[in-house]
């Protein structure tokens, strides 16, 4: 009995993978397609890096059920080296960008992602979820008579509306009635047929560009190997190295925290950057991981290599076998389920906390929300942690005091507690009253500890302050470190190796 539930159970967990990877695939399409557009390069370029890229992270990668491929914040950057060298050094620049990820893995720094504070996650999920909604809606625009994209007007556009409403009302509703088929799989479905059988006149994914077409091949980036070469591409590739492991890394967090699981953030870089090196040297144009069909992975419950694994080899026999008739799906149906994954996607409930929590972490998530809406996520993101920095080290300044009392010998005794460093040093110096102190003080500091340069020096600018007063300054319960950094204070220092502490100092004496 047991053997056949647990059966019974994996052959569910295969059915819900394979179906929303082919879900997954489906709405692979447009936005590859799309991104590719944005970047200047054909159709193809963007399926094949799609197909690549999902297909070597998904067997590799860090983060089972997270899906990768061609991504808008990566062609917003390669569409000037396009539009300048050509997409041959394109094709260079991914693989350096994919080379320059397996070193961030090889230096193991994926680990670094954890310390992104979560008003900064927040901010992410928020400002990427307006992003995905916004993308949709160039879709509602088309060529006029000058060329130009200008809004729909007319049937049109309340037939595309009314498609969007009705694709958005099966993926909701479906699941009160069955979960045998991810309802975002089946909205395209129905949604797809209504519009055949009925004859509709709408938008569908061929009037972006044909995207049939063969295997990807082999080749070598027809670019020429001198210093001049390098000087193009490595900035280039150092600035998609490190947007796209920026967003496929926050990915992987996001799915860690709405799973409950733990991914592994150093293989995922790894199998980020193989992926670029073989989708630039098979014509793609590179990519990252995609929060929009990493959430309908997700929604969908397929948390298993499986899924993605599906969804590349069906974007494959896509361009192989089937582009006849995935052209002829309705773009209609594919934006309603990125709407609904924008709206799953935005936290909604941080709107409620923002008056709760304290005011840096307000400033804190609705700042990078905005950056990452009207830039891109890495500027946001290195934002959001600066902002988060200085807070933690304002909030940390802050705790810096001590107590003073007076022993038996009439010495004052000044009990520190804190953390001293860059921040506190000022308040720390505001501790004490050389002018007025007796002819002995003694600083203790074995509730205190003594974190950077600025704090040794902090600690000489004040017992020399004490030796110009004609006093002597008693400092106990000092680390080795900093009495091996200390000049002017040094002959200050109380050694006891029994109760000393033993921390280290970031100074550069040290290094």
């Amino acid at each position: 009995m047991g053997a056949a539930a647990a059966m019974s159970e994996n052959t569910a967990l295969i059915k819900t993978n394979v179906l929303s990877g082919l879900t997954v695939a489906l709405a692979l399409v447009p936005e590859a397609v799309a991104f590719a557009l944005v970047a200047q390069v054909s159709p193809l370029t963007g399926l094949y890096a799609a197909f690549i890229v999902s297909l070597i992270t998904s067997v590799f990668g860090g983060r089972p059920g997270m899906i990768s491929g061609a991504a808008g914040s990566l062609a917003v950057v390669m569409v000037a080296l396009v539009a300048r060298h050509g997409v041959e050094y394109l094709f260079a620049t991914v693989v350096v960008m994919g080379v320059f990820q397996m070193l961030f893995a090889a230096a193991r720094l994926g680990k670094l992602i954890r310390m992104v504070p979560h008003p900064v996650m927040l901010g992410f999920v928020n400002g990427l979820a307006i992003v995905i909604f916004l993308a949709q809606l160039g879709q509602l625009k088309s060529p006029g008579p000058d060329g130009a994209l200008h809004w729909m007007t007319g049937a049109p556009l309340f037939t595309m509306i009314g498609l969007i409403a009705l694709t958005m009302a099966i993926i909701y509703l479906l699941p009160r009635l069955t979960k045998a088929i991810p309802s975002p799989l089946a909205a395209i479905l129905i949604v797809a047929g209504l519009v055949e059988f009925f004859g509709l006149q709408t938008k569908t994914v061929g009037d972006m560009g044909s995207i049939g077409g063969g295997l990807p091949s082999f080749h070598i980036p027809s670019v020429p190997i001198n210093f001049d070469t390098l000087q193009v591409i490595v900035p280039y590739a150092l600035i998609l190295a490190i947007i796209g492991l920026t967003e496929s890394l926050l990915t992987l967090n996001l799915i860690d925290e709405m799973t409950d699981t733990r991914g592994r953030p150093n293989r995922e870089c790894m199998a980020q950057g193989a992926a670029n090196v073989v989708t630039g040297f098979f014509g793609g144009m590179g990519g990252c991981a995609l929060i929009g069909q990493s959430m309908i992975n997700v929604n969908n419950g397929a948390l298993r290599r499986l899924s993605g694994i599906v969804a590349s080899l069906a974007l494959l026999s896509f361009i192989l076998f089937a582009s006849e008739w995935i052209e002829r799906i309705p773009l209609a149906a594919l934006i309603g389920v990125m709407f609904v994954v924008a709206e799953k996607t935005f936290e909604w409930g941080s709107l409620r906390v923002l008056r709760k929590v304290p005011r840096a972490d307000a400033l804190i998530i609705v700042g990078v929300t905005v950056v990452t809406v009207l830039t891109d996520l890495a500027v946001a993101v290195v934002l959001g942690v600066v902002i988060a920095a200085l807070v933690f080290a304002w909030e940390q300044a802050k705790r810096m005091h001590a107590s003073a009392s007076v022993n038996e010998q009439g010495w004052k005794v000044y009990d520190l507690e804190g953390a001293l460093f860059f921040a506190s040093a000022a308040s720390f110096q505001a501790l004490f009253q050389p002018k007025t102190d007796p002819q002995d003080v003694i600083i203790d500091f074995a509730h205190a500890t003594v974190k950077d340069h600025s704090a040794i020096v902090a600690i000489d600018t004040l017992a020399e302050r004490y030796r110009q007063e004609g006093k002597r300054l008693h400092l106990r319960h000092l680390s080795p470190d900093c009495r091996e950094l200390l000049d002017r204070a040094g002959d200050s220092v109380e050694v006891n190796l029994l109760e000393d502490p033993r921390y280290h100092v970031a100074d550069d004496k040290l290094a």
